[in-house]
């Protein structure tokens, strides 16, 4: 049978949530953002929590093999601490709550600092999951090895009676392919852009900066795809990553069939200025763009952008002169659409946005109304090879 993939991307407003359904029935999740709001008819965010529970068990699963946070700002983790299984203690054991078999954290999510007050927080939960899969040594990947984190943890694996060592296998390097999945077994392997370990030990940690950022690989009966999955880098770590990548001669990994822009389409992932009308976009991130393939797809996951007057004017994201620009670069590389997960059917009820990765290509699909019930269209697939 004709393999596979699937790359789904859902509607809950300036936020990610990203799921990949491999061919084989394994599914990575990117980040989890569930509005409480978004439980009421009347929102357009989706309600993800019900979503991804149908999702689960109409698959016949309780679990994702994987779950992602590309870093802790609260639009990337909102109501994840009451959707999940969280291992570290039990009162976030049952009742219903998902289970995560492999978790996939940056190391600054590790040495979050907290207030007092700031106890009961996501992403001080979401620490102390983080560091108490690691210490047990399972069910987690960290990114990065940064000293500062081995200066909390080689303390604690020396009282425990275990080598300095006996948790190196957990940690994965910036410009290496992350162990667990391969394009022989899986038809997917992940390569792991950043972060980089100068994120955290050069002084005060950017959660930014230090976010997850992947190409992933997928392949269906012999042709390979890329996907770029950018949490919420700005346009110096673009660079950056753009130099590297290039300086270790894995400039393939920066080619994308389908792209998940940064920071919901923020124009500070393009350039120092927003511009007038359009964002000029430094010279790296330049060559970003034009790496995108022909037939490509970009994706900002958003609130709608109207191109009316005020939203040349508006100051938090997602900023029309980005899009403007997106849209600009789409057109030179032969791309085929830039979708807004807010935009998607329609701004009032937004849906998930679906693409099928096949051996044809990547392929957008539509849900349609036909006769009253639901038919699907696809729009072109992207060429074959890669």
């Amino acid at each position: 049978m004709a393999t596979k993939h699937q790359v789904i991307f859902y509607p809950v407003g300036n936020g990610d949530t990203t799921q990949i359904i491999l061919d084989n029935g394994k599914r990575v999740l990117f980040d989890f953002r569930h509005k409480q709001c978004a439980e009421e008819e009347s929102t357009p965010e989706i309600d993800l929590k019900a979503a991804l529970k149908k999702d689960l068990a109409d698959a016949g699963k309780e679990s994702f093999d994987v779950v992602a946070f590309t870093h802790a700002d609260n639009d990337h983790i909102e109501g994840s601490t009451d959707f999940f299984w969280l291992e570290h203690a039990k009162v976030y054991h049952g009742d219903g709550r998902i289970k995560i078999d492999q978790l996939w954290v940056p190391a600054a999510m590790l040495l979050e600092e907290a207030t007092q007050e700031q106890q009961s927080e996501e992403f001080v939960l979401l620490r102390q999951e983080a560091r108490h899969r690691l210490l047990e040594g399972k069910g987690i990947l960290v990114f990065s090895q940064p000293e500062a984190l081995m200066e909390w943890l080689e303390p604690k694996l020396e009282a425990r009676g275990e080598a300095l060592t006996a948790r190196d296998h957990l940690f994965v390097d910036a410009g290496t392919v992350v162990p667990g999945f391969t394009l022989q077994e899986d038809n997917v392997e992940f390569f792991c852009h950043s972060p980089f370990v100068e994120h955290c030990d050069d002084g005060d940690i950017i959660r930014n900066s230090a976010a997850l950022v992947f190409n992933v690989r997928l392949q269906a009966d012999g042709r390979t795809y890329d996907y770029l999955e950018v949490g919420d880098a700005d346009y110096c770590d673009l660079e950056r990553i753009v130099d590297i990548t290039k300086y270790h001669g894995n400039e393939d990994r920066l080619a994308w069939d389908l792209f998940n822009i940064p920071h919901h389409c923020s124009y500070k992932a393009l350039g120092a200025e927003k511009g007038e009308k359009d964002t000029v976009p430094c010279e790296k991130v330049a060559e970003l763009l034009m790496m995108g393939k022909k037939d490509s797809y970009i994706v900002a996951c958003c609130k709608p952008v109207p191109d009316i007057k005020e939203s040349y004017e508006q100051v938090q994201p997602p900023h029309i002169q980005a899009r403007r620009t997106y849209a600009s670069y789409l057109e030179k590389v032969g791309g085929r659409s830039f979708l807004v997960t807010m935009e998607e059917p329609n701004a009032n009820k937004p849906k998930p946005i679906v693409f099928e990765v096949a051996a044809a290509g990547v392929t957008w699909t539509k849900a349609a109304s036909s006769f009253g019930s639901a038919a699907i269209v696809a729009s072109r697939p992207a060429r074959a090879g890669a």
